[in-house]
C-alpha cells in the first residue's frame, strides 16, 4: 500500500499519475521503459480497466510490452501505429532545456525512435534527475557486436577532442557476458562527468561506424513532470515556457501497488 512506499517511489508514482493526464481516448501512446515508466504503464492500465479508456500502446522494450499486456493495454508495433500522439518515459538526467540522458535500462534505441515519432514527449522524473549540465550519469551508446573493440577504440579516440571532463569507456555487462539490447546490440557506457556541448557531441559520436545511437535526447522532450515524495508535482513545459505546481492525493486502496515487480 502507499504507506509502504519509499519517498522516491511516491515521487515516481505521483509524477506518473500526473503525466497520464496527457492521454486521451483514442490516442496512440509510446510507453517508456524503466522503474518510473512502469508506474505510468500501471496508471494507464487502471484507466483502461476502470474508466474505459481506449488507447493503443507502443512499447519501447519487451519488458514494457509484457507489463502493458498484463495490465490490459492493447499493444501494437510502431509500424502499425505509424505515428504517436504522445510518448511518456522516464529519464536518467535532464537539464534546464529538457535535454536528457537516457539508456540506463538499455532501451535507448527503441526509446529514441518512439519518442521522435511522437507529437509530444512527456518525461516523468523525481527531482534527483535534475542536473545543471548533463554527464554525471554515464552516457550509454548502442553499438553493433561486429568490430566492437575497434568501435570502442574509435569512441575513446573521439572523446579526446570533445568538450567532456572524463573519457573512461566501459562495456556494459550482464553477469560475465556483455549486455545485449532488444535489437541484439551491445552498450558502451561513457563516463564523461560533464558534457559541454550535448548537441555537437551527439552528432559527432553518431558518425562513428558501429555506433547505432546514443542516449542524448536533444530537443525531443516537450514537458517534464517532476514528482516529490510528499505528493507535490511540478510540470515544466518547454514550449509554453510554463511551470505548474500540483498535488496528487494518495488513495489508500490503490491497487497499483499490489504485486508490483520492478
Amino acid at each position: 500500500m502507499t504507506g509502504e512506499l519509499s519517498p522516491i517511489d511516491k515521487a515516481k508514482f505521483v509524477a506518473a499519475k500526473r503525466a497520464v493526464e496527457y492521454v486521451e481516448d483514442g490516442m496512440r501512446v509510446g510507453l517508456g521503459t524503466g522503474s518510473t515508466a512502469a508506474w505510468m504503464v500501471r496508471c494507464l492500465g487502471e484507466m483502461v480497466r476502470e474508466d474505459g479508456l481506449k488507447i493503443k500502446g507502443v512499447p519501447t522494450s519487451t519488458r514494457t510490452a509484457d507489463l502493458a499486456r498484463q495490465v490490459g493495454i492493447e499493444v501494437i508495433s510502431l509500424d502499425e501505429a505509424k505515428w504517436l500522439d504522445v510518448t511518456i518515459d522516464g529519464t536518467d538526467e535532464y537539464d534546464g532545456n529538457l535535454n536528457l540522458i537516457k539508456g540506463g535500462g538499455g532501451a535507448l534505441l527503441q526509446e529514441k525512435i518512439v519518442a521522435t515519432a511522437s507529437d509530444m514527449m512527456v518525461v516523468i522524473a523525481d527531482i534527483s534527475k535534475r542536473v545543471e549540465t548533463l554527464g554525471a550519469f554515464p552516457l550509454p551508446i548502442e553499438v553493433i557486436p561486429f568490430g566492437l573493440q575497434t568501435t570502442q577504440a574509435l569512441v575513446e579516440e573521439t572523446l579526446v577532442s570533445m568538450d567532456v571532463l572524463g573519457n573512461n569507456v566501459t562495456l556494459r555487462m550482464n553477469g560475465d557476458v556483455p549486455f545485449v539490447t532488444d535489437e541484439g546490440n551491445h552498450i558502451l557506457d561513457l563516463h564523461l562527468n560533464r558534457i559541454g556541448n550535448p548537441r555537437q557531441f551527439s552528432l559527432v559520436i553518431n558518425q562513428i561506424p558501429g555506433v547505432v545511437e546514443n542516449g542524448l535526447f536533444i530537443d525531443i522532450c516537450d514537458a517534464v513532470v517532476i514528482g516529490y515524495g510528499d505528493g507535490r508535482v511540478e510540470v515544466r513545459d518547454i514550449n509554453a515556457g510554463t511551470v505548474q505546481e500540483d498535488r496528487i492525493d494518495f488513495v489508500e486502496n490503490e491497487n497499483l501497488f499490489t504485486d508490483l515487480t520492478d
